[in-house]
């Protein structure tokens, strides 16, 4: 009888095989174990920091995890918001579900099984929580995360102390609209509703698109019978051909929009131009009417690209790049730019061509920083604070050799921990953790929409570009930028 499997396995190939699965194991137990000593390790930190704060207040116990996991971070070279947020998933899950942390420890259960249970028992309190960890463990043995998901999901809400009616009016007050940022010039816009209206809103944009390719079908027949009876004239009337130009119709069937573009676009279209009138109580769509709110975005674009003399991307306020097209679009659409002048090979910021000493200083300021300057972060600079290096209350001037841009976060924790920093020449940050490590922030400068690949390694900073601790620091090549919004200014964030 032959065999109908598109491929045959011969004893050899069994055997492979099977040494293939006894490989995984051992790779998926040194994962785990990996992990897990991760999780330890995280969560004696957390509990060093927690005793270094002893009694003293929550601020001062938050300041003290805060200071630690920024210390750990940088020496990581991650994010200390990052780390601190594994500090303290790691401390639960060892001081709340020690069956689960024991099964992880052992390779009887996957990281994602372990995430699972540390989601749903993020509601439960203490007691609840080691009902969950004794039951979780059994589930997760016999199950995969995705199977094992609904049956903790119900096993954790038989354990909620409240309803479920009760505790969704309050996750109603945590909706919010956020930005994740991605790759090649595209974000996610992340919009957390409740679930009815979520589905109700993805309900009617797959209605409308629908509605959208339903046209687009029967223009399509309409082209075609456009087509054949243009044809049958000309033939008739003894002409050569058919018109080229494209009717109405041949326009509509040329759309090739999948349902998922087509919904993303009539998203955009109606968030962006349609008219709030669901507010009641508004006066009336005038000049301080919701109308008149546009967006605002801060972009840098380099000289050559505005010109479109160049297809180097433009920089969405340090956040990601974006398109040449869209950038060029967005620059004749503003309404005033602001020109900063670079050094053509470090980026560096040298002048703007603003007169107002205080205007002027920010704009110098957001251009050179782009983003808050502590190691790691990236919170653009319009959200940031404008802080003194030295305090002005201990003598520090307000210049721009003694500011620069810490979000709110970054900013207290300066303030409020061990953490110091200074300033060097051009812009550039050394800070001193707890512990006596040095970490240096260069100002990314402007001209990063212009580096390439090669261009961020190997060509070395001209002398007179340098800090001390510079010598070893790829330049940045670039085209002089232009920092534009379409009003001006950014958004006071």
């Amino acid at each position: 009888m032959t065999s109908r499997l598109p491929f045959g396995t011969s004893d050899a190939d069994a055997a492979v095989l099977a040494g293939l699965v006894s490989t995984s194991r051992q790779v998926l137990a040194q994962k785990n174990a990996g992990d897990a000593g991760e999780v330890r390790f995280l969560a004696d930190a957390g509990t060093f920091a927690l005793r270094q704060a002893g009694k003293n207040s929550v601020q001062a116990k938050e300041m003290a995890l805060r200071s630690v996991a920024a210390e750990i971070a940088a020496a990581w070279h991650d994010s200390d918001r990052s780390v601190l947020s594994r500090m303290n998933r790691a401390m639960t899950l060892v001081d709340h579900y020690p069956e689960t942390m024991a099964a992880f420890e052992q390779g009887r259960i996957l990281r994602r099984h372990v995430d699972l249970v540390v989601e749903c028992g993020a509601p439960l309190d203490t007691e609840a929580r080691a009902l969950l960890d004794a039951a979780a463990v059994v589930q997760c043995e016999q199950n995969s995360p995705n199977r094992a998901r609904p049956l903790l999901q119900m096993l954790a809400e038989s354990l909620q102390p409240r309803t479920l009616t009760d505790r969704h009016q309050d996750a109603r007050e945590h909706r919010r609209v956020r930005i994740l940022p991605l790759d090649d010039g595209m974000a996610e816009l992340i919009v957390t509703l409740p679930a009815t209206l979520a589905h109700a809103i993805l309900d009617r944009l797959t209605r409308q698109a629908t509605a959208v390719k339903d046209v687009r079908e029967r223009a399509r027949v309409t082209a075609g019978e456009q087509r054949e009876n243009a044809a049958a004239v000309a033939a008739q009337d003894g002409l050569g051909g058919v018109d080229d130009d494209p009717s109405p119709a041949e326009v509509l069937a040329s759309d090739e929009r999948t349902t998922d573009q087509i919904r993303a676009d009539l998203l955009a279209d109606m968030l962006l131009t349609t008219t709030p009138g669901a507010d009641p109580h508004l006066p009336g769509d005038g000049a301080d009417g919701l109308g008149a709110i546009r967006a605002v975005v801060q972009v840098t674009v380099p000289v050559l690209t505005l010109l479109g003399q160049s297809d180097l991307p433009a920089d969405l306020a340090g956040m990601s790049p974006i398109d040449p097209a869209t950038a060029r679009t967005l620059a004749g659409n503003s309404t005033g730019l602001d020109r900063i002048l670079t050094h053509p090979i470090t980026g560096a910021v040298l002048t703007t061509d603003r007169y107002q000493p205080t205007a002027d200083l920010k704009r110098f300021l957001r251009g050179r920083d782009h983003r808050c300057r502590f190691p790691g972060c990236r919170m653009p600079a319009i959200r940031s604070d404008i802080d003194h290096t030295r305090d002005h209350a201990h003598g520090g001037p307000t210049d721009a050799g003694n500011l620069a841009h810490l979000c709110r976060g970054h900013h207290t924790l300066k303030h409020a921990t061990p953490w110091k920093v200074r300033q060097l020449p051009h812009g550039i940050l050394e800070w001193t953790s707890p512990a006596g490590h040095t970490y240096t922030d260069h100002p990314p400068g402007p001209a990063l929409p212009g580096a390439t690949a090669a261009s961020l390694v190997g060509t070395g900073t001209p002398p007179d570009a340098r800090g001390p601790r510079d010598a070893d620091r790829p330049s940045v090549a670039g085209r002089p930028p232009v920092t534009f919004t379409p009003d001006g200014d950014p958004p006071p964030f």
